[in-house]
């Protein structure tokens, strides 16, 4: 917290009476903080791993968007909700599948869950088509569960931890600012596809049932049209008119190198893609069907933790990034 400078400090206890520019200063003083607070919803910046100044409010208050912290699940034959093209998120964790739609998720962003006897966090931006999977515990192995801040780094959802209140960047898989400053948080797979297409690889998936215990209409989309515009709502760091700002790539990391496969690069190859990352040879799958696509070790047999986004996202975050290109 802030001090005033000693010549406008003064003291309350009734044997120095405050003046009219005193009680403005205090007035003017008070009103700075609790705007800042209200900018920053209640989270502390200071020593920020990012730019404070490029921290926006998104608009909701802390919690505005409501996590869902007790995710009820039907089975595929009573998610008649979804039709085949709909969007998921796919995880997948021992023997237990289960499918998150992203018509759920762009009212919550955030569902604190356990799957295979693992405490994950699964959350999705819809402003950057993030979804990353986390296994929600600290570096000491303490479980987490998460919150929506209500704000926003490089356009992208920072959440919070309810134990320590530090903010966490989605797409850096780190905590910015508080107590967890410096942490990074585990990736666990995700599948970013169609409900026909989880549904045929995972027949005995559960889907999360839109019973979340919140009165929303997930037949509506709240950014209807933003996937195509080539406008952004919040400022980013670093872009690139490279490719369509919402043209969607998967985004991956091996080592200290990144690389990005636009869709509408893999669209142009058989739909396997080998390549070489930070020394390590990969296998990328893309479903021309689905307009989805999953990274895998060179064999195929485990997939590696990318992420889809919109490109805009990714290089905003990776400006370094490296980008595959189909032969032409």
């Amino acid at each position: 917290m802030m001090l005033l400078p000693s010549r406008f400090r003064f003291r309350l206890d009734g044997r120095r009476p405050l003046t009219r520019l005193s009680i403005a200063l205090l007035l003017l003083f008070g009103c700075a903080l609790a705007a800042a607070a209200v900018r920053t919803n209640g989270f502390d910046l200071t020593g920020s791993l990012v730019p404070a100044a490029e921290i926006h409010p998104g608009g909701p208050v802390r919690d505005g968007i409501p996590s869902i912290d007790r995710p009820r699940f039907v089975g595929p034959t009573a998610a008649d909700f979804l039709r085949g093209g709909d969007e998921v998120l796919g995880l997948q964790v021992g023997n237990e599948a289960r499918a998150y739609p992203i018509r759920i998720l762009n009212w919550h962003e955030i569902v604190n869950d356990e799957i295979g006897g693992q405490q994950v966090a699964v959350t999705f931006c819809p402003l950057c088509g993030t979804g990353v999977a986390f296994v929600a515990e600290d570096r000491r192995g303490r479980p987490l569960t998460f919150g929506v801040s209500g704000l926003l780094y490089n356009s992208d959802v920072l959440l919070y931890d309810r134990q320590s209140e530090s903010l966490w960047s989605q797409i850096m898989k780190q905590a910015i600012s508080g107590p967890r400053r410096g942490e990074r948080l585990r990736a666990r797979p995700l599948t970013h596809t169609t409900w026909h297409a989880w549904r045929r690889a995972h027949p005995e998936t559960l889907v999360l049932s839109t019973e979340t215990g919140f009165r929303r209409d997930y037949s509506q989309l709240p950014y209807a049209g933003y996937e195509t515009e080539h406008g952004l709502y919040f400022p980013v760091s670093a872009r690139s008119n490279r490719y369509h700002p919402k043209e969607r790539v998967l985004g991956l990391r091996v080592d200290t190198e990144y690389k990005a496969y636009p869709f509408a690069e893999l669209s142009r190859t058989t739909g396997e893609v080998r390549d070489r990352i930070g020394g390590e040879e990969i296998l990328v799958r893309y479903d021309r069907a689905a307009n989805s696509a999953s990274a895998f070790s060179a064999d195929g047999r485990h997939q590696l933790p990318a992420m889809t986004a919109f490109w805009f996202a990714w290089y905003a975050f990776h400006p370094e990034t490296g980008v595959f290109v189909a032969p032409r």
